[in-house]
């Protein structure tokens, strides 16, 4: 067991008190009052029209595809390095993942890549804000418009980020988030679908729901799914998201302590730039030298500390190798050099220092 683990949840709010009161009321399943109390603020926070709960992030996507048309044979773009749900949801619907490389720099997928991988078959390009930083959005934004294809936000990792002073999430056609237990904000297992369109708000909500598009009793009009989250879950997640500046301020202070204890170590940081305030779901660091990162891993471990490694590009996994078009080699390079340290909000100062100090050891001593 470790004694840093990569992330705990912040629950030092009302999480109990709420979910005592789904237990008491006996209303515990996909219908009490918390659903509607949490998408309506989940909604007001993002600045967007539209908030559904649903039960993953991973169901938050494929809800966003259907809901979009995209199906058999249509072409998706996707960046490589990114959490495989992100490309499974395109294979649920039958859609083929075009995958795109990385920004050395930002870590995010290259719009300049996604413009060379443009077709005729091309319908949407799901985004993915990787690691609490933003894509270049006005650039994919003018992108999609000029040719026509819708934008999916996968921002599960970049809630509370912000591009131009704008919420991640709140750019494309529809976006998605996840709250599984190491999100900014958590309910366990659960996700949220949002949109300013209400056309498509209706379309997600009658497919999360068993096809029902209206409040009369079994009236389905389509094949559709249990996609629902449960009002205990809801009521976990409105109590975490009263919390949430507190919760980005803790984050971003502890990103600033490990940035200022590490500044003069083979290591760079992704932080962030006049464009875009990192939300820092994950501090997240890639290795001068690539050949360390295990041993370096194993060294913290050894010291009760664990870390993660970045992604693997999805790109490299067997069943997905054939869509491999052409070269990934950023999104490869960070994918090998690049590692999370914890970064759950209860970290104290002297817990980072503590961190540092293991880590600077490690470099002083590195052969």
């Amino acid at each position: 067991m470790y004694k840093f683990q990569i992330y705990q949840p912040y629950l030092i709010g009302n999480e109990k008190k709420y979910v005592n009161e789904c237990l008491e009321s006996t209303w515990i399943s996909s219908k009490g009052k918390f659903i509607k109390l949490f998408e309506e603020e989940f909604a007001r926070f993002l600045g967007v029209k539209n908030a559904i709960s649903v039960t993953n992030g991973t169901v938050a996507l494929h809800l966003a595809l259907l809901a979009l048309g995209i199906g058999e044979g249509d072409e998706v773009i996707v960046p490589t390095l990114t959490y495989i749900a992100s490309v499974n949801a395109i294979k649920y619907v039958g859609a083929i993942p075009v995958f795109v490389d990385s920004d050395i720099e930002t870590w995010q997928m290259d719009a300049n890549d996604i413009l060379k991988k443009i077709t005729r078959k091309t319908k949407a390009i799901i985004v993915v804000h990787l690691y609490g930083f933003m894509c270049d959005m006005e650039k994919i934004m003018d992108i999609a418009k000029t040719h026509n294809l819708y934008v999916i936000e996968d921002a599960s990792e970049a809630l509370g980020s912000k591009y131009n002073f704008k919420y991640a999430g709140s750019f494309g056609d529809i976006a998605t988030f996840s709250f599984y237990g190491n999100k900014t904000i958590t309910t366990g297992e659960g996700g949220m679908v949002v949109t300013n369109n209400y056309d498509l708000a209706v379309k997600v909500r009658t497919l999360k729901n068993q096809g029902i598009g209206s409040n009369k009793e079994y009236a389905h009009e389509q094949i559709g799914y249990n996609y629902r989250m449960t009002n205990i879950c809801a009521a976990i997640g409105k109590a975490q998201l009263e919390n949430i500046e507190i919760i980005l301020k803790k984050k971003r202070d502890i990103a600033f302590v490990y940035m200022d204890e590490l500044k003069y170590y083979p290591l760079k940081f992704l932080f962030e730039n006049e464009k875009i305030r990192n939300s820092f779901w994950m501090v997240t660091i890639s290795l001068t030298d690539a050949s360390m990162r295990q041993q370096l891993r194993d060294f913290l471990a050894d010291n009760g500390i664990e870390t993660r490694a970045a992604f693997p590009p999805v790109h490299t996994f067997e069943f997905y190798k054939k869509y491999a078009i052409s070269s990934y080699k950023n999104a490869e390079i960070l994918s090998r050099s690049g590692l999370n340290l914890p970064s759950y909000p209860n970290l104290s100062k002297r817990d980072i220092l503590y961190i540092t100090s293991k880590i600077r050891i490690f470099f002083d001593n590195y052969k």
